[in-house]
């Protein structure tokens, strides 16, 4: 039988990876936002206190190069390309490479686990965008479906909390943390209720009754609502209610790059520390090979047809054309990850 795609495309956000490309980078994201110059290079010195290098590009590479071992010892036979929206390699560069390798129809792995326009619908729009630069004899391309409730992919990041959860005092408050948006887009997705379907089932498994959702790396002015609480605020909160201890799970991002070493590791580590607060942070998916294989899994589901497997009812299928609206006024872009 004919396989019905040739080829997987890992698309992600991208990230500078040296000092001149910083602002550069952050240009790309902000475009025609209004964003203030003085914002911008604001969040450049984040990257510069990691000598101007995002850790996702580094990161995306060990994933695919993890899925390369999944596929070669599993199948299916697919090369995997590899392309971003905001920096080297970029999405329509990516996708040249594959026509001129011939490739007809690619299936698209985003990397964002939930639901929401910035983290789904923003990137089919700027794959179209490319598929338009290329014009006549562009790959035709599908994007996998949102995963935040596949069971492989919720027992990796399992996996990481319990490990962070072992290295804690029994009474360690368990903290789930995303990347807030403006609750405008919030309301077009069901961005909120899977993160929270989410938590709740990893707390469930790792023995904890309770636990809170929280929200980081807000980059919009004060004027437009996002969601809230802040992990900085939160932290104070729970302080002030005589907890001693923390674990703090990033649970919307799949990997360590700077929305979580800067955010997390750095602002939200000295928050804890200035408080008394002890504080362990758990580990993103990465390259564990449960996440791998949920991967895997997720391609098979479009390419052979097998199983959908989900844990909730708050999942989508294959993103349909309507999926993830943009909010009637289209936020400031965040200049991050």
């Amino acid at each position: 039988m004919t396989q019905p795609y040739d080829a997987l495309l890992v698309y992600s956000f991208g990230g500078p990876e040296g000092p001149d490309d910083v602002l550069p980078f952050l240009e790309n994201v902000t475009r025609g936002r209004g964003v203030p110059r003085e914002r911008l290079l604001e969040v450049a010195e984040h990257y510069q206190h990691f000598g101007g290098v995002s850790p996702i590009t580094a990161q995306n590479r060990a994933l695919i190069a993890a899925l390369e071992a999944e596929f070669a010892a599993h199948g299916p036979r697919l090369p995997i390309y590899f392309g971003n929206r905001h920096w080297n390699p970029f999405v329509e560069d990516a996708l040249r490479q594959m026509q001129a390798d011939g490739v007809r129809r690619a299936l698209v792995f985003v990397t964002s686990a939930f639901s929401s326009y910035s983290g789904c619908r923003a990137y089919r729009e700027d794959l179209e965008r490319a598929r338009t630069i290329l014009g006549e004899g562009a790959p035709e391309v599908h994007k996998l479906r949102v995963f935040f409730d596949h069971p492989r992919f919720l027992d990796a990041v399992t996996a990481r909390v319990r490990e962070a959860v072992d290295a804690s005092p029994p009474d360690a408050a368990l903290v789930f943390t995303a990347h807030s948006v403006p609750v405008a887009m919030a309301r077009t997705s069901r961005y909120e209720a899977q993160l929270r379907a989410a938590a709740e089932i990893i707390a469930g498994r790792v023995g904890r009754e309770r636990f809170d959702l929280v929200w980081q790396s807000r980059s919009g002015p004060p004027s437009v609502p996002w969601l809230e609480p802040d992990i900085g605020d939160h932290l104070r909160a729970l302080h002030a209610a005589g907890v001693t201890s923390v674990v703090v799970s990033p649970l919307g991002f799949l990997s360590d790059h700077m929305e979580v070493a800067w955010d997390l590791d750095e602002e939200a580590r000295e928050i804890a520390a200035e408080l008394g607060l002890g504080y362990v942070r758990a580990g993103t998916p990465g390259t564990h090979p449960e996440f791998v294989a949920a991967i895997r899994e997720l391609v098979l589901e479009q390419l052979e047809s097998a199983p959908r497997r989900a844990l909730t009812v708050l999942g989508e299928g294959t993103c349909a054309a309507d999926c993830c609206p943009a909010p009637a006024r289209p936020p400031a872009a965040r200049p991050s990850a």
